[in-house]
């Protein structure tokens, strides 16, 4: 009668003994004494209450139940060794998964080359992607990291904020528009163009711009309304208006258009990742950050 769990070290061992024909075989193959070998199939077959093993002239060969526990001890150590690699990849961050939010102009500046970072050096890493403009209100709804602009939530506990880039507006004009060749352009003195909207949410971003142009003295007369900066820039392409925006999300324009840097003041918006406690010793957290700050670098 078995008593307790099979030891898998003896498995093994009772497994090479039969592939290899002999103890002596086996002790080679495995690189222990052949008393250590005889040891573990003493103990093996005590453990299971069964014969396995039976001397023929000076070998060995294995009895009925032998070659039935050494047929199945096959698959249970195929199983094994795949859950031992398996560990073995999460250890080092090569498999599992990561979940990663980001917002709409990041999403199209920065994580095609995440992922295909990550693809290269995790390819076994299921990557869990969402576009999420806010911060989830309870813990346990949140990203591994979060890429986000407005900073309310990153002193929470179990979570770290690293800053990636401060991100300054600019006027993104129709070529034609008489400040189109300027190194930069005041806020105020766009007071009068015909301004699309581009943020249908009405977003930290666009509460951002808002508070600048009140400092500059003046509302912006938005008289078109758009959902996101890839379409408010079409309408500028269309000659309908200007747009501000942060520069990233102004980095491929369309022929026709320009972007001015604008000032007086200048609204900036501050690029952070927000990393669970959880997953930030990970190779793969750290892999994903360090891309991040590379592609905030290149920016900057």
């Amino acid at each position: 009668m078995i008593s307790g769990v099979l030891d898998v070290h003896r498995l093994r061992v009772f497994r090479s003994v039969v592939a290899s024909g002999s103890v002596q075989a086996a002790a080679a193959n495995l690189g222990y004494t052949p008393s250590a070998v005889s040891q573990h199939l003493t103990a093996l077959q005590r453990e299971t209450g069964l014969t396995l093993i039976s001397r023929v002239g000076r070998g060995i060969e294995p009895t009925a139940a032998g070659r039935a526990l050494a047929l199945r001890v096959d698959g249970v150590l195929d199983r094994l060794g795949e859950v031992e690699s398996m560990v073995g990849d999460l250890r080092a961050g090569r498999t599992g998964a990561l979940s990663i939010a980001y917002f709409a102009s990041v999403g199209a500046a920065w994580m095609p080359q995440v992922v295909a970072a990550m693809l290269a050096d995790f390819p076994a890493l299921r990557l869990d992607l969402s576009l999420l403009e806010d911060v989830p209100t309870g813990p346990g709804d949140r990203p591994d990291i979060q890429i986000l602009v407005d900073q309310s939530g990153r002193e929470q506990v179990g979570v770290r904020a690293h800053h990636l880039l401060d991100d300054p507006y600019v006027a993104v004009l129709a070529q034609d528009h008489p400040s189109a060749a300027a190194t930069e352009v005041e806020l105020a003195a766009l007071a009068s163009d015909r301004w699309v909207d581009n943020d249908f949410a009405r977003g930290w971003c666009r509460k951002n711009l808002i508070t600048a142009c009140h400092a500059a003295g003046f509302s912006p007369p938005f008289h078109v309304e758009a959902h996101d900066y890839p379409t408010a820039i079409a309408f500028v392409a269309a000659g309908i208006g200007i747009t501000v925006l942060p520069r990233l999300g102004a980095r491929n324009l369309p022929p026709g258009v320009v972007a001015v840097p604008v000032t007086c003041p200048v609204p900036v918006r501050s690029i952070f990742a927000v990393v669970k406690d959880s997953v930030a010793h990970t190779p793969a957290a750290a892999a994903v950050l360090g891309v991040l700050r590379e592609q905030a670098r290149q920016a900057g």
